[in-house]
């Protein structure tokens, strides 16, 4: 399942914080709290910074981070999807 972002995220343009810190933290927490769940598939870059209205480099920035933290995982022709971050943690610990 494809997610809208929008539904998802909520970016403020007033908050002092950067729109990739915004959108990081939006993000994780959503997978944190099974708002997003491991295998879900979230749009390409392009398609999320024009579902939010914000550039692809804001988009690419934050997806980087949750990607190198294990919680995305982005395969070239299957796009990015929501990592199976608990097996990781569990694996790791």
């Amino acid at each position: 399942m494809q997610v809208l972002l929008s539904g998802v995220v909520d970016l403020n343009r007033n908050d002092p914080a950067h729109l990739y810190v915004q959108l990081y933290r939006a993000l994780r927490e959503a997978i944190l709290a099974d708002a997003l769940k491991p295998g879900d598939r979230i749009p390409p870059s392009r398609a999320a910074a024009d579902d939010l209205s914000v550039s692809r480099r804001t988009v690419l920035a934050a997806f980087d981070q949750l990607t190198g933290e294990g919680f995305l995982e982005s395969r070239q022709g299957s796009g990015t999807r929501v990592a199976n971050w608990r097996r990781q943690i569990e694996a790791s610990g």
